[in-house]
């Protein structure tokens, strides 16, 4: 699994063709770093809900 993150312009249509599936969060332009962040937190908070576990205020 692979997760890119585009610049401000976003990805070619040849990256774009080679992916199973693409998600977005808007059309906004958000910092490379922020990104990350929010990419690896909403992957923690999905594993989290999986295994049955609060996310938050336990």
């Amino acid at each position: 699994m692979y997760f890119l993150v585009g610049g401000a312009d976003g990805h070619s249509d040849a990256v774009r063709a080679r992916a199973v599936r693409l998600i977005s969060f808007g059309r906004l332009t958000i910092a490379h770093r922020l990104v990350r962040i929010l990419v690896l937190e909403q992957l923690y908070r999905g594993y989290k809900i999986l295994r049955g576990e609060p996310y938050h205020r336990d």
